[in-house]
């Protein structure tokens, strides 16, 4: 396949995936903002509330969109592979269906907004899949047999902003109610509020964002995490939205050749050898700090100086 093809494939994606996203806010929200999904039911139709810990949420987001993404899928011609364990890259392999050496990585990220104009997701791994693009080790295909790779993102504000995660409530619906009902409106020590429908139950997150951007184009030069190897995104909202990232006005090329390098490459820097963490570094190492005007600021998306 020649460079024009992959071309014309991946602009098609990118461009239905595009429209997908934009389409998914109505899905999962009320009019108001809110989120559409109150908890969990039993069988007593008791309803019990979500923590707002960003783990459940991001998995119960997840099987909300699921029906939304087979529907896409099948739309575009494309069929869907999910990673076969738990810590494989990606979340969705998409395939097409008549031209097998056609697959593009797709990860669903979501996160909460840390105050009106900044939120960051991890973006995957920089380790070994990433440096061995032959390999599939942790990963479903070898990431070079990939077309291109995808972030479906998903912000969102919590109610209550609290890093404290309250203990869930337990409510009874009186549209649900039928026969059954609970004797001193306990279950356990706990208190059960009646209500008068669903939509009395206040969402744990409302207001959301959707959009969709190609991995490399909304990367920082920072690691996302802690002491694991993963790739941090940019923080801000609107630039994350529009592709805006560090490596953006560099291209792919340089993003591949930092992040395969980060923490190992070494340089000269007052007379000390430091390993490179910054892309600013990792372009006066290559001798190409004419470059530094093609720098994004991560934070402020200027141009670094």
């Amino acid at each position: 396949m020649d460079l024009k093809d992959k071309n014309e494939y991946k602009f098609s994606f990118k461009k239905e995936l595009d429209k997908f996203a934009e389409k998914l806010k109505k899905y999962v929200s009320s009019d108001n903002g809110d989120w559409t999904v109150k908890g969990f039911i039993d069988i007593y139709k008791n309803i019990y509330t979500i923590s707002a810990d960003t783990k459940i949420i991001s998995k119960i987001l997840e099987i909300h969109l699921f029906p939304q993404l087979l529907q896409f899928t099948d739309s575009i011609g494309y069929r869907i592979l999910f990673a076969e364990k738990q810590n494989w890259y990606p979340d969705l392999t998409f395939i097409h269906n008549k031209n097998e050496q056609i697959k593009f990585a797709l990860d669903i990220k979501t996160t909460f907004r840390r105050n009106n104009k900044t939120a960051g997701f991890t973006l995957g791994s920089h380790g070994a899949y990433f440096k061995e693009r032959d390999k599939d080790k942790n990963i479903q295909f070898p990431y070079n047999q990939y077309l291109g790779h995808y972030c479906l993102g998903v912000i969102y504000s919590r109610t209550v902003a609290s890093e404290e995660f309250p203990e869930t409530e337990i409510f009874q619906v009186k549209e649900l109610q039928e026969e059954y009902k609970i004797p001193n409106k306990k279950i356990g020590e706990r208190e059960v509020t009646t209500v008068k429908n669903l939509k009395s139950i206040t969402s744990v997150i409302k207001d959301f964002d959707f959009f969709a951007a190609e991995k490399w184009k909304i990367a920082s030069d920072k690691q996302g995490s802690g002491n694991t190897a993963n790739i941090g995104s940019i923080v801000d909202i609107e630039s994350l939205k529009t592709e805006n990232g560090v490596f953006s006005q560099l291209g792919e090329e340089w993003f591949d050749e930092y992040w395969i390098n980060h923490g190992s490459a070494t340089m000269v820097k007052d007379g000390k050898p430091i390993k490179i963490t910054t892309l600013k570094d990792f372009l006066e190492f290559k001798g190409r700090s004419d470059l530094w005007d093609k720098i994004v600021s991560k934070s402020y998306n200027k141009k670094v100086q």
